[in-house]
């Protein structure tokens, strides 16, 4: 009893360090928003080239989130959870004290996104293997995805007080601070020792897939120098799909040599999780870039400071908050696939609410109704999403199906500021017709989403899972 009531103890307390490194790998994604005039005038670029930084922070996270999977089985969970804080880490430090864009580019876009690549894969399977009842792996799973939520929220307000009151290079030492917390409170993670084989590691797969990945974004990007209509966009996102359909092809040809691919095709075969990463990439595609959107309104046509711009986002921040704390009743009363679908109706409702009531010169109040909403609505259903998507396979799958699901969200976090930005750095006012077209072609996006999860069963079927 009593040794069962220690390994428990131990099993929970490894969760404040897994939860700490999800929160502060979303953090990073959003709370360079509110600091994007100020750091681009500090480090002497465009907020184009900020949108990149922060796009391919996000990019690189999405590209490199399966092979991080695979690598954590190779060379062990905790080994490769303190690898990537260690990396992300060294990118803060760099990041702090960058004098021009290659530097940023080089510590926050690629190290703290390779960095967030090796740490985010370990934190699920270190909870799906120390949590062996689903009750309590779905709540401590909850919790970590509630800690992404948070961290991205909380971004724009805790980015905005401390680049407002210490300079937009603390918030990458604030970053770098908590690395330090997380590695202190990690020393008491037990290192989980690994059953089976030895898996070996498809860099043929990792390849193709992270390249498919850069180039759909990059074409993307390319719109904001280029428009939508060009040879410039169209040539690199057809290359980067059909680099991605080779990815496909690739993995079942493997298949049927047996040699193992870097992911099982079967986890493209299943309907319900298909679905469940739909919803999972539009909602963060429409979060990040609604953030991004707005910040960039609020920077360029009003002027405001990082911490005006923050605070105005606050109501966003609050009904992701609010969800959150209701999420763990909501699950158990209510079935997943609906909480997905009120999610997308009210955070659509938000987004079509914001360019209908704010001007130029209108109240401050005017953002409130359309922020409240859209945070509430993805707060309803980002844990429900991916409880979708996790339920739909056993506990042999999990490891594939956490790394393919980190990086489904990481991708439509790089489409939504790629895309919605795109259209408001393009423009020679962010203001008027492009805010509007950008929150419109986002709200467009999210009933995409919600036409995905109408399509979710109420009740899905029981899968079978290990104990």
């Amino acid at each position: 009893m009593t040794a069962t009531r220690s390994t428990g103890a131990a099993a929970r307390a490894m969760v404040l360090p897994l939860a700490l490194a999800q929160f502060i790998a979303s953090y990073a994604a959003s709370n360079m928003n509110v600091a994007i005039s100020t750091i681009a005038d500090d480090i002497g670029t465009t907020v184009g080239g900020i949108q990149t930084t922060i796009t391919f922070f996000t990019l690189t996270m999405a590209a490199l989130m399966i092979p991080g999977s695979k690598l954590t089985d190779i060379w062990g969970r905790k080994f490769c959870f303190n690898l990537g804080m260690i990396v992300y880490g060294a990118g803060a430090l760099l990041a702090s004290v960058a004098q021009g864009l290659p530097l940023m580019f080089l510590g926050y876009s690629i190290l703290e996104g390779v960095g967030s690549a090796l740490m985010i894969p370990p934190i699920y399977i270190m909870i799906t293997v120390a949590f062996t009842d689903v009750a309590s792996r779905g709540k401590y799973f909850g919790l970590v995805s509630g800690a992404a939520g948070l961290g991205s929220a909380s971004g724009p307000l805790i980015g905005g007080l401390v680049t407002s009151t210490l300079g937009w290079r603390w918030s990458f030492l604030l970053q770098f601070a908590v690395v330090v917390l997380i590695l202190v409170l990690g020393r008491r993670i037990p290192e989980q020792p690994r059953t089976g084989p030895k898996p070996h590691f498809d860099l043929g797969g990792a390849v193709l897939s992270a390249a498919g990945l850069v180039l759909v974004v990059s074409g993307i990007l390319f719109s904001s120098t280029y428009g939508m209509v060009s040879w410039q966009v169209f040539v690199p996102v057809l290359a980067g799909l059909a680099v991605l359909a080779l990815f496909l092809a690739y993995l079942g040809r493997r298949e049927r040599t047996g040699r193992e691919p870097l992911l099982a095709t079967r986890l493209f075969r299943n309907r319900i999780s298909n679905l469940g990463l739909t919803t999972q990439l539009v909602q963060w595609l429409i979060m990040q870039g609604s953030f991004f959107v707005i910040s960039v309104y609020i920077q360029q046509v009003r002027g405001y400071d990082a911490i005006r711009t923050g605070l105005l986002l606050s109501p966003a921040t609050v009904g992701v908050l609010l969800a959150s704390a209701v999420a763990g009743r909501m699950a158990r009363r209510r079935p997943q696939a609906r909480l997905v679908r009120w999610g997308f109706m009210l955070t659509t409702v938000g987004m079509i609410l914001v360019p209908a009531l704010v001007r130029a010169d209108s109240a401050v109040w005017t953002f409130v109704p359309g922020l409240f909403l859209m945070g509430f609505g993805v707060g309803v259903m980002l844990t429900a999403s991916v409880n979708v998507v996790q339920s739909s396979f056993g506990d042999e799958d999990q490891a594939d199906i956490s790394g393919l699901s980190r990086a489904v969200s990481n991708l439509g976090s790089s489409l939504g500021v790629a895309l919605a930005g795109s259209i408001l750095v393009a423009a020679a006012n962010p203001g008027g017709a492009p805010f509007a077209i950008a929150l419109g072609l986002l709200a467009g996006i999210s009933l995409l989403g919600l036409v995905a999860a109408a399509l979710l069963p109420v009740h899905p079927p029981r899968v079978s899972r290990g104990g």
